[in-house]
């Protein structure tokens, strides 16, 4: 009984964390084929192996010995719901301060001149590509890789569409300048239909426990 209630610990523990059973074998420097079997009941770890268990996800010895856990489960869900709000504040924020940047030196320029409108207002189409490009680094570490092909892709396309505007190319067949956004969607597209570090992961556990 107590093998099953520990074995259940860990892998809600492991899964919460967001970790493979290979993840965990490597920080526990063991296995994974005996991280399985903790998991499948088939063995216990011994009390220091339970000891860097518990410090590892931040919980105590005793928390891996006791069945019901549904009050500190609900407490870790809501902490976690929290910091991914709190994570995607945090990157709207960074966004707002690039178009923040982008008004001020447009208001800055235009106070300056005396046209209507200031070339200036261009600032704003080269935000956007920016934008993308500051969102994609909270991406890669906050957020899913989804999200990070598709701000890839909007830096990408921000680029293209800002060079174009802003006449860094010939106006009269400055729409080839797209052409060079295909190929490059397309092998972002590839990229990201590759398998993640945690897929392969997974898929290298499977491979072995079906050894």
């Amino acid at each position: 009984m107590l093998k099953q209630i520990i074995a259940q610990n860990i892998v809600f523990l492991r899964k919460q964390a967001g970790m493979t059973q290979l993840d965990l074998a490597e920080k526990l420097n063991y296995s994974d084929k005996a991280v399985s079997k903790w998991e499948r009941g088939d063995s216990v770890p011994d009390i220091a192996v339970l000891k860097d268990i518990a410090d590892l996800f931040g919980v105590t010895v005793d928390y891996l010995l006791k069945e019901d856990h549904a009050a500190e489960e609900e407490a870790a869900r809501l902490e976690i719901r929290e910091k991914k709000r709190n994570h995607q504040i945090i990157a709207a924020l960074v966004a707002v301060v690039v178009w923040l940047i982008a008004t001020a030196v447009f208001v800055n320029d235009q106070m300056k001149t005396s046209e209507m409108i200031s070339a200036m207002w261009t600032v704003f189409i080269y935000a956007f590509p920016i934008s993308c490009a500051v969102l994609m680094i909270f991406s890669v570490k906050w957020f899913s890789r989804r999200t990070t092909f598709v701000l890839l892709s909007g830096v990408l396309w921000g680029l293209l569409f800002s060079a174009f505007v802003t006449g860094l190319i010939e106006k009269s067949n400055g729409w080839v300048i797209f052409l060079l956004g295909i190929p490059a969607q397309v092998a972002i597209i590839l990229w990201a239909s590759l398998p993640g570090r945690k897929a392969k992961a997974a898929a290298k556990q499977v491979a072995k426990l079906d050894e």
